[in-house]
């Protein structure tokens, strides 16, 4: 099945458009899984069973894997065995009756609305340094883009009249996003006031620089989000999705429908975008316990 690994990488670059992280990670979990076989005495993949790919995933857990990588193998391992069933490869696939159970569908954690405002204030202040970062916490939280979409954001990726952002996600592909008043604001004080100071005599046309000039790093939004979590007083896990995560149920609690939720993200399946269905639902159950008189 080895070879057939490098079929599928070539499908998922060409026809799927996945970005180079992507089939890292594919191939990765794939190498694994077929190894896990070898050692099971399976060489041939219509000899593989619904058993052996339960097994697989049982063996994942006993290494004390995360149910998320967990879930992310066996997505990786359902999509392989469908590609060699398409292309005449395998007769059967055996992952049609294996379910991800529910209960290792973590729920992501997520800001209240009180608690974005706080670190959004925590940044606040005349500061070229706090001006750019107040820009980027409302973007962030205007937009639900990932960290490595923020950083890689051109001037050219915004467009003020008709408010909205441009982003690139995974695989190449773009969406694009509104832009609410206090984003659009927040972003314009730093564009006129603190990024032609941070440029300097350099040119660039990435949008949020460093105080070098230069395109500020994944890690050094990720340290400034940890930052400002400590000064606004949160206690909870702050992770690089947590304002992503945030954006998304926030506009589930206030109405907004999961296809554009979906679109926004840039997610490919809706069922990626369903997980916040429940960080709702799980908010609904905790003040149901906590205002009914027979809660």
């Amino acid at each position: 099945m080895k070879e057939f690994i490098d079929e599928f990488m070539n499908y998922l670059s060409v026809e799927r458009g996945l970005a180079k992280n992507s089939l890292l990670a594919y191939r990765r979990d794939l190498n694994k899984y077929t190894d896990y076989l070898f050692r099971k005495g399976i060489k041939d993949s219509n000899k593989v069973a619904r058993e052996h790919v339960s097994s697989f995933m049982f063996d994942l857990k006993k290494q004390n894997m995360s149910p998320s990588s967990i879930c992310r193998n066996l997505a990786a391992v359902k999509m392989f065995h469908r590609f060699l069933v398409r292309e005449n490869l395998s007769t059967e696939d055996p992952t049609t009756l294996v379910d991800t159970p529910k209960l290792w569908q973590r729920i992501p954690s997520v800001l209240t609305q009180a608690e974005i405002e706080a670190m959004i204030k925590a940044a606040s202040g005349r500061k070229s340094q706090q001006v750019r970062d107040q820009a980027i916490l409302e973007i962030f939280y205007a937009s639900g883009l990932r960290v490595s979409e923020l950083s890689d954001l051109k001037i050219t990726s915004v467009n003020f009249d008709a408010g909205f952002v441009r982003a690139v996600g995974k695989g190449s592909k773009e969406r694009i996003i509104p832009l609410g008043k206090k984003a659009r604001e927040a972003l314009q004080k730093y564009l006129d006031h603190v990024r032609p100071k941070l440029l300097k005599k350099h040119t660039s046309d990435f949008l949020f620089l460093s105080r070098l000039g230069q395109r500020i790093s994944r890690q050094s939004l990720w340290t400034l989000i940890k930052s400002y979590a400590r000064q606004a007083n949160i206690k909870k896990s702050i992770k690089p999705h947590t304002l992503r995560h945030t954006f998304a149920t926030h506009l589930l609690e206030h109405g907004a429908d999961l296809r554009s939720v979906q679109e926004m993200l840039g997610h490919a399946d809706i069922s990626t975008t369903q997980i916040y269905t429940h960080v709702d639902n799980e908010r609904l159950k905790s003040v149901h316990k906590q205002f009914h008189p027979r809660g």
